[in-house]
């Protein structure tokens, strides 16, 4: 996948990444309302971040000290697009601008051998960042993550069929799994959607943080024929 520019038009019109084909451990996926893609510079990645750093998505997800701690940053990096560093909300202080411009300056490089397969979401009605899902190719394990303004809308359903597709049509994956929390229903709900039904797993799950929490499973089998993309790297068994 190769983003060469981004896409421009008048003021209100979204800044997408206009995609090319997957190469070099780089993946490209689109939905209904979603465009995702391995993300190209730290900024991408501290984006994802900040979706998931709030409360409500620390309850499940239990990150401890890797989330984006300052609610002004937060908002900050969740209101830009992909490479548009110019409309900061006016949170912008000059040290978040500073700190803006050093992500957005970083290249990001995929990782290689056992590490997770990354997708950053943006919707495509605004080109925002809305979250991020990854698949870990040796367990065949995927995770996600909405940003605050963009769940409750049924993008989740979106975001862990991506995921799938991921796995099944770019990594040759004949199953792909998830986990979650009972008392996380919004989950449990976005995973049906997305074709997964349940499946046996460990009962219980240890978060990041220590905790421990009763654990969920499903999975989705594909049937149809496997396919690898050129951005597969190191192919699993």
């Amino acid at each position: 996948m190769v983003w060469s520019r981004f896409r421009r038009g008048r003021t209100a019109a979204p800044r997408l990444p206009l995609p090319g084909p997957c190469g070099h451990r780089r993946h490209t996926l689109r939905t209904e309302r979603l465009l995702l893609y391995t993300p190209e510079t730290t900024l991408d990645l501290a984006a994802a971040a900040a979706a998931a750093s709030d409360p409500e998505a620390q309850r499940w997800l239990g990150w401890g000290d890797i989330i984006v701690a300052d609610a002004d940053v937060r908002a900050a990096l969740l209101r830009l697009r992909p490479g548009d560093i110019g409309d900061t909300g006016g949170t912008g202080a000059p040290p978040t601008s500073r700190l803006l411009q050093n992500l957005l300056a970083r290249p990001f490089e995929p990782h290689v051998g056992d590490g997770a397969e990354v997708l950053v979401g943006v919707r495509l009605d605004d080109g925002r960042y809305a979250g991020c899902t990854m698949l870990h190719p040796d367990t065949g394990e995927i995770g996600g993550w909405l940003a605050p303004e963009a769940r409750g809308l049924g993008l989740g359903a979106e975001l862990f069929r991506a995921a799938a597709v991921l796995g099944h049509g770019h990594l040759g994956m004949r199953t792909v799994r998830a986990g979650h929390e009972p008392e996380n229903t919004a989950s449990g709900r976005a995973l049906a959607k997305a074709g997964f039904v349940a499946a046996d797993g460990p009962p219980r799950h240890t978060l990041p943080n220590g905790r421990e929490i009763d654990a969920r499973w499903l999975e989705r089998t594909t049937t149809t024929p496997l396919t690898h993309c050129r951005g597969a790297g190191r192919l699993p068994a």
